[in-house]
């Protein structure tokens, strides 16, 4: 695996890169060496944030910790990406999506009895037209994490959702 460490408002010191470089070692069983693993690490106030992407193809495995001990959240990232990887493993390797990034043995190996995905309730519910600030008010009303409408503007269905730091983030589609 060739890791990639960047740091925002944060030195990487020769500790912190170690830290990484080990951790993240551990996930080499999973991996071909020539899969990139690109890990940002960075500061905002008390929170130490690091975020690890690493892209395969069809796919993109991520994880993002955040605890006040960078550290802890270098701890707590592998441990996600591998449980993503374990659960995940049949669609992940399946013969559509390649297997060029994963070793052979973990392919291989017998994954354990995936949890079937259950669609449990379906919610129908009529759109009106809406500005995407409208639609943020809406969703505090609602009390909700994310609310689906559509754009005034564009008269395309819109997703606006809560983000940490109270800001908000809006999903639009592309074709």
């Amino acid at each position: 695996m060739r890791i990639t460490i960047t740091g925002r408002n944060i030195e990487i010191t020769p500790g912190l890169r170690q830290a990484v470089e080990s951790k993240l070692s551990k996930l080499e069983r999973y991996f071909t060496p020539q899969t990139d693993v690109i890990v940002t690490l960075s500061v905002e106030k008390e929170r130490q944030k690091i975020e690890v992407t690493i892209p395969v193809k069809g796919n993109i495995i991520r994880s993002e910790q955040v605890s006040n001990d960078m550290y802890v959240s270098i701890d707590l990232v592998e441990e996600v990406i591998e449980r993503q990887l374990k659960k995940y493993k049949n669609k992940l390797v399946d013969a559509k999506q390649g297997s060029t990034h994963f070793k052979a043995d973990f392919i291989e190996k017998d994954a354990p009895e995936e949890e079937e995905i259950q669609i449990i309730r379906t919610k129908r519910f009529g759109m009106k037209p809406m500005y995407p600030e409208d639609a943020c008010v809406q969703m505090e009303l609602l009390g909700h994490n994310f609310f689906v409408f559509q754009n005034a503007e564009t008269e395309e269905v819109n997703v606006v959702y809560k983000r940490k730091g109270n800001t908000y983030g809006l999903i639009e589609p592309e074709f």
